[in-house]
């Protein structure tokens, strides 16, 4: 018998309380261990056309066998999106973007792949720990020492991006891989929900709840705030199962 997992997840998104248009998109690929999130930027709806270029691209690319080939394909998608969404801004003469956040599970391994300010976030034995680094101003600012991470949760340039698809030419995803554990638990996010709600509550809705409780609680307390952004958050836990080896009948031993 071989050991191996399964995955159960759960999506929601909201426009939250503020806005009136959903600028977030996502992708759930469960059979191919991808999902993702989306955040849009840009006025005339150009936000939600940029983070649904993304996802279109996620959905559509053929995932090759092999962890690192998967890899690879998912940043070819991100770039072809890239590219269309600058033209497409050039042409109209206005800009528009979107941060990305994917997670791909394959051969035992995961990887993450970022931009922006989308997050994802990892429970394992019950720590809870930030896969993703913002591409942000105030990023900038806590990793030179100028302000603390409580202060920058508040901070008036949180929505100051310094990296995203569609703004320059050339878009760089930052990485973070590692082995795959049973129980780990996956939490993709934009940042309509870590604007108000902490880590602290993140990590307790994540603990001993099934995804679509966990999931259905954190927009709960997000929408309770104000939610004054969009809010979109899969949530991916792992669990062992077992696989075994099937021997014909008409098998002779040797």
């Amino acid at each position: 018998m071989a050991a191996a997992l399964r995955f159960e997840h759960a999506v929601l998104t909201h426009v939250g309380c503020v806005r009136s248009v959903n600028e977030d998109a996502f992708v759930e690929r469960v059979h191919d261990g991808l999902w993702a999130v989306a955040d849009g930027m840009g006025g005339h709806r150009g936000g939600k056309w940029a983070s649904a270029t993304i996802a279109e691209g996620l959905r559509s690319i053929e995932l090759p066998e092999g962890h690192g080939a998967g890899d690879e394909a998912l940043v070819r998608a991100v770039d072809a999106a890239n590219t269309r969404i600058v033209m497409a801004g050039r042409n109209a003469g206005r800009l528009s973007g979107s941060t990305l956040a994917a997670l791909l599970v394959s051969d035992g391994r995961f990887s993450v792949r970022w931009v922006g300010d989308s997050r994802v976030y990892l429970l394992r034995a019950d720590r809870l720990n930030q896969l993703t680094t913002d591409h942000s101003q105030v990023q900038q600012f806590v990793d030179q020492g100028l302000l603390s991470e409580e202060d920058a949760r508040s901070h008036p340039l949180g929505h100051v991006l310094t990296r995203a698809v569609g703004v320059h030419d050339r878009v760089v995803l930052d990485r973070r891989s590692d082995a795959v554990h049973a129980d780990d638990v996956f939490l993709l996010c934009s940042d309509g929900l870590t604007r108000v709600v902490s880590e602290a509550e993140i990590a307790a809705m994540l603990s001993r709840r099934r995804p679509e409780d966990a999931a259905e609680r954190l927009l709960e307390l997000a929408l309770q705030r104000g939610a004054p952004d969009n809010v979109t958050l899969i949530v991916v836990a792992c669990e062992p199962t077992t696989l075994t080896q099937m021997v014909p009948l008409n098998a002779s031993a040797e």
